[in-house]
């Protein structure tokens, strides 16, 4: 399950409960991710740097890089500068100058919905899990992908739905009694096909005529066209004439009847 987790870049949601924690999860797809050679950037929120790193090697913890806001995450001490884009900016600046793709964790996300607007933290993902390429520059040193531990409980479904539009995998963590199980729903970058088709291919009719097909449009007769007679009397006809004349040019389909309908009146 881990390497499917870790086949692609963007953003990995993983959304636990009180009953069902996330971190040891997380913790095991860095692992994965740093036996891999990549390199490792943590925003610890929540838990100290030392928790964090028990249970990892020497060579998982070399590759990582611990961004500490557990111990001041106001900044009160004023050891550092304020970062105008926060500290998702910082990680971004980093990530940038790291060899080779990059797996940043945010333990947690839940922390980050709490201390900045939703809006602002969904666009920051979004430019990390998806960076643009510069010119000249090493496609692998701009694969990032991001592993955001999400506590869904503490949360409404507006937020929970913004940040499971920009995720690429969510992982639901879920179980029965003491076994643990994970729901995994992927998302796939939509493709446009690009096709040439012909718009007269499926048409029901032809819009296109045979020889033979026009010689017997030609030699139709239209049902009001004029006749010779009809012209030539019209072609006669002074500005002083009054006389009236009336043509009639029976129809092919006409039913004319020889015997006079009004035989049987009395007229």
């Amino acid at each position: 399950m881990l390497d499917s987790l870790l086949t692609s870049g963007g953003l990995v949601l993983l959304r636990d409960s009180v009953e069902w924690e996330g971190r040891s999860l997380l913790k095991a797809l860095l692992k994965k991710s740093a036996l891999r050679g990549e390199q490792i950037h943590v925003l610890g929120c929540e838990v100290s740097e030392e928790e964090f790193r028990e249970g990892f090697g020497s060579d998982v913890n070399n590759r990582l890089v611990y961004h500490d806001l557990f111990k001041d995450p106001l900044n009160w001490s004023k050891t550092g500068e304020a970062v105008p884009e926060g500290p998702l900016g910082t990680l971004r600046a980093l990530c940038r100058t790291s060899p080779g793709p990059v797996t940043i964790a945010l333990d947690s996300l839940s922390w980050l919905l709490l201390h900045l607007p939703c809006v602002t933290l969904c666009q920051t993902l979004h430019a990390l899990s998806q960076p643009s390429v510069s010119p000249g520059a090493d496609p692998l040193v701009e694969q990032v992908r991001v592993l955001g531990l999400l506590h869904e409980e503490l949360h409404g479904p507006g937020p929970i739905g913004a940040l499971s539009t920009l995720a690429h995998t969510e992982v639901t963590l879920s179980g029965k009694m003491d076994q643990t199980s994970a729901s995994i729903l992927c998302r796939r970058p939509q493709q446009r096909a690009t096709y040439q088709v012909d718009p007269t291919t499926h048409l029901t009719f032809n819009l296109h005529l045979s020889e033979k097909e026009r010689e017997a449009r030609d030699s139709l007769t239209l049902p009001f066209q004029f006749s010779s007679e009809k012209q030539q009397a019209l072609l006669r006809s002074g500005p002083g004439q009054t006389t009236s004349h009336i043509f009639y040019e029976p129809d092919v389909f006409d039913d004319v009847d020889q015997e006079d309908p009004d035989d049987d009146l009395d007229i």
